[in-house]
């Protein structure tokens, strides 16, 4: 088994996106789990994007990645950007709250479906 499928295997990466429901994803996780989170990033996509296409997902959830993607394409920030480290950091909590939100707005059953889906590779 490949290093990749391992890692899809493994529960790790499900782990990581449950942990995206639970407050203070950095306090929770520690900054080793964060990072492990970023390296699994791709798959948070596959998963993103076959929650985004699944009928079952009402339009609430669907709303809050357009209202994700409409302030990083904004020129407007709640910090300015040239602020540095700090005007990055208003931009991942914006990302990230709003992915948690999406995840959590989506119904558990579905989501758990396409977990268990990209877990097996398909």
């Amino acid at each position: 088994m490949g290093a990749a499928q391992e890692i899809f295997s493994t529960s790790s990466w499900a782990q990581s996106i449950m942990a995206l429901r639970a407050k203070g994803l950095v306090k929770k996780l520690g900054w080793g789990g964060f990072l492990r989170l970023l390296v699994h990033l791709p798959k948070f996509l596959k998963l993103f994007g076959r929650l985004t296409m699944d009928a079952r997902v009402s339009l609430a959830p669907k709303l809050v990645l357009v209202g994700i993607l409409t302030y990083v394409v904004l020129p407007t920030d709640l910090v300015p950007d040239f602020l540095f480290g700090v005007g990055q950091l208003d931009d991942l909590v914006i990302i990230l709250g709003g992915l948690k939100l999406f995840l959590r707005l989506c119904p558990e059953a579905v989501v758990e479906e396409h977990l268990e889906a990209l877990s097996a590779g398909r």
